[in-house]
C-alpha cells in the first residue's frame, strides 16, 4: 500500500476533519505548553523548582513544595499515555503526505523518544538525579518542535487545492 501522498487524494470532508482535528489538538497541546512556560519560567530551575519545590530559598517569592510520589506518578503515567495517542494520530496522518521518507520517519518517531525522556526524566529528576533538567528541557524541545513541524505540514498538504 502506497501511503505518500495519500493525503492529496482525501474527499474535501476528510480533509476539513483533519484540520478541524489538527486545530482542535493544538489548542489542546500549545495551551499545555503555555502551562509548563508559565509555571518553569521555561529554564532548568523553574523545572527542577516545579518538582523538587524551593523549600530552602529565602528570597522565593512564591513557596513550592516537593511533589509527593503519587502526584509525580500521576503526572508521568497520564502525559506519557495520552501524548503517545496523540503522537499515534499525528503520525499517521503524517504517513499519508509527500515528505521525504527520512525526514517522515524521523517526524514520527522522534517524539515518542523524546516523551519518554521527558516524563521518565521528571521521574528521575525527582529522584534526585539532578542533571535530568537539562534532559527535560532539550527533549521538551524536540517534542514540541516535531510536533510543530508535523501539524504544520499536515495542514499544509490536507488544504492545498488538488486538481
Amino acid at each position: 500500500m502506497v501511503l505518500k501522498g495519500l493525503i492529496y487524494q482525501f474527499p474535501k470532508e476528510i480533509k476539513l476533519l483533519i484540520v478541524a482535528f489538527i486545530c482542535t489538538l493544538s489548542i489542546g497541546f500549545y495551551s499545555g505548553i503555555s502551562f509548563v512556560k508559565s509555571t518553569t519560567n521555561a529554564n532548568p530551575t523553574g523545572i527542577e523548582q516545579r518538582y523538587l519545590g524551593n523549600e530552602e530559598d529565602e528570597n522565593a517569592t512564591k513557596m513550592l513544595f516537593k511533589k509527593s510520589e503519587g502526584e509525580i506518578m500521576t503526572t508521568v503515567h497520564s502525559h506519557i499515555l495520552s501524548l503517545s495517542v496523540i503522537f499515534f494520530m499525528v503520525s499517521l496522518l503524517l504517513a499519508t503526505t509527500d515528505i521525504p521518507q527520512k525526514l517522515k520517519l524521523f517526524l514520527m518517531i522522534e517524539p515518542f523518544f523524546s516523551l519518554v525522556l521527558t516524563f521518565g526524566g521528571i521521574y528521575l529528576l525527582w529522584k534526585d538525579l539532578h542533571f535530568m533538567k537539562y534532559v527535560i528541557m532539550v527533549s521538551g524541545f524536540f517534542m514540541t518542535a516535531t510536533y510543530t513541524a508535523s501539524i504544520f505540514i499536515i495542514l499544509k498538504q490536507a488544504l492545498k487545492k488538488t486538481n
